[in-house]
């Protein structure tokens, strides 16, 4: 029988009075439908015992949801079109489109980056499961670019160890609303699911775990500002969460910016440009670079400047046009931060503010999810290695 995810959830002070499907449903952030079906299989208790859907829930009150997994299907293989920026009898790199899920999942049962996968290569490391065959790490839906796939079990653990251990380059280029006061710097604050909001990611001091993105300014165009962003860390939603918390959300993202669409695109402006790691069975070190796709590029055109030019890339010594290059060992820019990252979560959260020496406050700017001005949650160093 399949394992079941069991979540228990206080009431709010703000629910106080609500039925309990419309408390469950803000609270998990599933559909009232699909809470009331779990209220009558009795999966949604209230203080350990069944209730009816109309019952009015107290402040205090537990609830326990439990969420019956599905029993999963294999993913199927569609010919689909897949840009293989590299391949060996170890891995692929793809450079992944805007709009293509990565792997199936709840609405997305084809037309995703597995079932493209699946038709192209006959074997896939099995670590991630039948919906998750070589999936190493993922983008989100409407984050275009670079991607290491496994295509066995060896490839799979030595790239989630790399992953683990920060030492994969990763590099994306984003279009945030405003301007900069910095040219430079990084964002340092944990995040974790929304308290609220289940489907969102949120700055939270006391439950998150620690996120770190640096950035530098590319262009400026006014009231939008052209950014690489370096990740640190790997949390779900990072970089769309850190711009908006410092008040800098990427362009097109209604999850966390403006809920109108921006400049006419659809979905955020954020693209995974430069992907680095070591080879799993050779030890070599790999770096890939692939340029924004069109619609983004003629959208920085119709703001007034070129795509971002090869001088830009090349300033971290890099390759433009999405040629790869391998080295035996790997650039130091990734050592410089191991003293960092050794820290433990509890010494993290303790010395936020103290973290860098040369780091300034973004006063007045972005909110965490308890609508508070949150400006001293993040800072802002200035180097940028």
């Amino acid at each position: 029988m399949p394992a079941a995810e069991v979540k228990e959830y206080p009431v709010p002070g703000d629910l106080a009075g609500e039925r309990l499907d419309v408390a469950a449903a803000r609270l998990t952030g599933l559909t009232r439908s699909r809470v009331r079906r779990l209220i009558e299989e009795g999966l949604v208790l209230v203080n350990g015992q069944r209730a009816k859907a109309g019952r009015r829930v107290r402040c205090g009150e537990r609830l326990t949801v439990t969420l019956p997994e599905p029993e999963p299907v294999a993913a199927v293989p569609e010919p689909l079109p897949l840009d293989v920026v590299y391949e060996d009898g170890d891995l692929l790199v793809v450079n992944k489109p805007r709009g293509m899920v990565v792997h199936p999942g709840a609405g997305h049962a084809r037309g995703t980056l597995v079932n493209a996968l699946l038709h192209h290569c006959r074997g896939l490391s099995g670590i991630g499961g039948v919906m998750r065959p070589g999936i190493v790490h993922r983008l989100d839906k409407d984050t275009s670019g670079l991607l290491v796939v496994a295509k066995n079990d060896a490839a799979h653990q030595a790239l989630a160890r790399q992953i683990k251990a920060r030492t994969v380059t990763r590099r994306y280029l984003a279009l945030v609303h405003g301007n900069l006061t910095r040219d430079r710097g990084t964002v340092a604050a944990p995040i974790a699911r929304h308290a609220r909001h289940r489907q969102k990611m949120a700055v939270d001091l006391a439950r998150g775990r620690p996120a770190v993105t640096h950035f530098r300014v590319l262009r400026r165009y006014g009231a939008y500002t052209l950014v690489e962003l370096r990740l640190e860390t790997g949390r779900t939603h990072q970089i769309r969460v850190h711009m908006a918390h410092i008040g800098h959300p990427v362009v097109g993202d209604r999850r966390y910016g403006p809920r109108r669409p921006d400049l006419g695109l659809d979905g955020q402006f954020l693209h995974a440009a430069v992907l680095g790691f070591h080879h799993p069975r050779t030890g070599a070190y790999l770096e890939f670079s692939v340029p924004l796709p069109g619609e983004l590029a003629a959208m920085l055109e119709r703001l007034g400047s070129t795509p971002v030019p090869a001088a830009e890339l090349q300033e971290q010594g890099r390759e433009p046009g999405g040629h790869q290059r391998s080295h035996r060992d790997a650039p130091q820019e990734e050592n410089t931060q191991q003293g960092a990252d050794e820290e433990s979560e509890d010494q993290f959260r303790r010395g936020l503010h103290e973290r860098q020496s040369l780091a300034v406050e973004v006063g007045g700017q972005g909110t965490s999810q308890d609508g508070h001005q949150a400006g001293q949650r993040s800072q802002v160093g200035r180097d940028f290695s």
